[in-house]
């Protein structure tokens, strides 16, 4: 293997070879010295393609193809980042067995420079080599079922390559036509559900393909105020990281039974969600997964899970299944009553003429619920600031900013980070210095509309008053 320093003696050269505008040229003895560089082709191990009619345009390539050779692209002080090895190579994608079974696009194999097909035999040939894979990409393969597939038909993708100096491994990927297609129940939250109460989801799944199989895992998780209050012998667990607001509860469960193709199954109890009481639209995601016994290791590798205790969840068929309840991706938002209370507060204060004073402008929630806007991926909401008249900002809080556009609602735009916990509290210090002194000189902070599921819209702003008639 290419050791590091010779790799960064190469790329050295290689640099001062192009600033020199000269060619480089390299010793036939040193090169023969060096070992061949490992570089291994990257690709998905296998493709199920569908018999069921796809809607709309062709969809993107099943089969991405790619290099990856040793260590990471590292760029230098300029930013650019240079190959570790330069010298033809090819790359033969040989799809010969899918005769009969698919067709093969190989139009977005190559990139710009495209490949030599022959038949269902695509030749690639290229020059450079990056350290890593994230700049080795070969392109795709798009496949397609047609009027001579059938379900169980079955072929294999060889990839190989060959180069001068490089030791190549190659990779298969195995394509089967109309395998296990596993799609889930929709769930929708039950009527009159609140925060605190348990969710009995009835989970389960349709298998669109036409070929069974053996081997289920059944895999579901929660964001922050969802929990798992019962455990199973067949299901493993993995709470959430306390410390990260946005990390996840999960569960797998594996159901070593034979399903059969266009059947719809189901769980033989309802899987309990417990809900926390600040609970407000959170995320439930499930999936049931084509996966055999000797590859569950894998997915639990993937995790901290812990075994359940319990009796076993067990898969039951469902006679007469509606395809209509039944999706791709499975995600529900619940609880959807509950409510949080934004608090704004202001300050009342006295200041003479000149003078530069401190105005705290308060921000809290009160609860019950918190404020996660999972689906948005946590965006910050906003609320305004206008300044009493008179005044002009002399330190402005982080996370605000002046605005001046027309339609601004004020004089200043604030950003408070979500999640918002259900006792959440933060203080926006603004500094003002007084320019002309006015009686009751009013301002405000103030959100520009009511957000949904807010419990208590009447505290929804606060004054900043300045030089109040009466008292403090």
């Amino acid at each position: 293997m290419t050791s590091l320093a010779a790799v960064r003696q190469t790329i050295s050269v290689f640099a001062l070879a192009a600033l020199a505008g000269t060619a480089l040229a390299v010793p036939a003895s040193a090169s023969a010295q060096q070992e061949p560089l490992p570089v291994s082709v990257t690709g998905p191990d296998s493709v199920n393609l569908s018999l069921q009619p796809e809607s709309g345009e062709p969809g993107e390539p099943q089969v991405e193809l790619g290099l990856r050779a040793p260590g990471e692209p590292v760029p230098d002080e300029n930013g650019a980042i240079y190959p570790i090895h330069r010298g033809d190579y090819t790359v033969t994608v040989d799809a010969s067995s899918l005769a009969g079974v698919a067709a093969v696009d190989f139009s977005r194999l190559g990139g710009w420079q495209g490949c030599s097909v022959d038949g269902l035999v695509a030749t690639c040939s290229d020059y450079e080599i990056y350290a890593g894979q994230d700049y080795n990409d070969l392109g795709g393969i798009r496949l397609a079922v047609t009027d001579e597939s059938a379900a169980g038909d079955f072929g294999t993708i060889e990839v190989t390559a060959a180069g001068e100096g490089l030791a190549f491994t190659g990779h298969t990927v195995d394509v089967l036509v109309g395998g296990p297609e596993l799609q889930m129940k929709q769930l929708t939250e039950p009527e009159g559900f609140r925060a605190g109460d348990t969710f009995q989801a009835p989970l389960g799944f349709r298998n669109l393909g036409a070929l069974g199989g053996k081997g289920v895992v059944l895999q579901i998780s929660g964001s922050r105020g969802l929990s798992f209050p019962s455990t199973y012998g067949n299901c493993w667990y993995d709470p959430r990281d306390p410390d990260k607001l946005l990390d996840r509860s999960r569960a797998l469960c594996v159901f070593d039974t034979e399903f059969a193709g266009g059947a719809a199954y189901g769980l033989n109890a309802p899987f309990p969600i417990g809900t926390a009481g600040f609970a407000l639209y959170d995320s439930m995601y499930y999936t049931f997964s084509a996966v055999p016994a000797d590859q569950v290791a894998d997915l639990l590798a993937e995790g901290d899970y812990q075994a359940g205790a319990g009796p076993d969840l067990e898969l039951v068929r469902v006679p007469d299944a509606d395809p209509a309840g039944y999706t791709q991706h499975a995600e529900t938002d619940f609880p959807t009553t509950n409510t949080f209370d934004l608090d704004l507060t202001g300050e009342r204060l006295r200041a003479r003429k000149g003078e530069t004073v401190s105005v705290d402008v308060g921000f809290a929630n009160h609860g019950p619920a918190w404020l996660a806007v999972l689906r948005s991926g946590g965006e910050p909401i906003s609320f305004w600031v206008d300044l009493p008249p008179g005044t002009t900002a002399t330190t402005v809080p982080e996370g605000c900013q002046a605005v001046d556009w027309e339609g601004a609602e004020g004089d200043y735009l604030c950003f408070v980070d979500t999640p918002i916990l259900e006792d959440a509290s933060h203080t926006f210090t603004f500094g003002l210095r007084v320019d002309e002194v006015i009686r009751n000189a009013t301002g405000r902070a103030f959100f520009a509309y009511t957000m949904p599921n807010e419990g208590n819209p009447a505290n929804d702003s606060g004054a900043i008053v300045l030089n109040p008639r009466g008292r403090l």
